[in-house]
């Protein structure tokens, strides 16, 4: 969910672009960015990626079967097309069809902008998280299938 929806309730495509690279950033890392915990720090996946990336470390976020099999500047410029769709700010981030022509082509990128909700979170949330994946209260988003019936 795009930060300007979370937190004032506007929607627009450029939610959608937040969302969208969201979705990349979980494809390739095989992560969630909710519930996500790494040891050294209190980031999201998110957080976690945008570090990664500034530190020229990003194929460390890479699922390791994927990264066996890639193609390596592929990927490399599928998490920077991704940190550009989770920008902060709306007007920062790309159109759908900025996306798509960055991903088919070798047009030069710009540097990504730190990423909306890039922050820390709190010691009481991440030990909730760690507590119900303990007693398995986590969801496994199985599928519910409802039957209408005439009245």
């Amino acid at each position: 969910m795009s930060p300007e929806y979370a937190v004032e309730g506007k929607f627009s495509v450029k939610s959608d672009v937040f969302s969208y690279g969201v979705l990349v950033m979980e494809i390739l890392s095989r992560k969630r960015n909710r519930g996500f915990l790494h040891p050294d720090h209190n980031h999201n996946l998110l957080g976690h990626v945008w570090i990664l990336f500034k530190e020229g470390r990003v194929m460390e976020v890479i699922d390791t079967q994927l990264r066996q099999s890639c193609n390596q500047s592929e990927v490399q410029r599928s998490v920077h097309v991704g940190l550009l769709c989770v920008q902060q700010c709306p007007e920062d981030r790309p159109s759908m069809a900025s996306v798509v022509l960055m991903l088919g082509s070798d047009v030069a990128l710009p540097l990504p902008k730190e990423p909306g909700f890039f922050n820390g979170r709190s010691r009481f949330i991440e030990d909730d998280i760690l507590s119900s994946k303990q007693h398995g209260e986590t969801s496994v988003n199985d599928l519910s299938i409802t039957q209408l019936d005439a009245r």
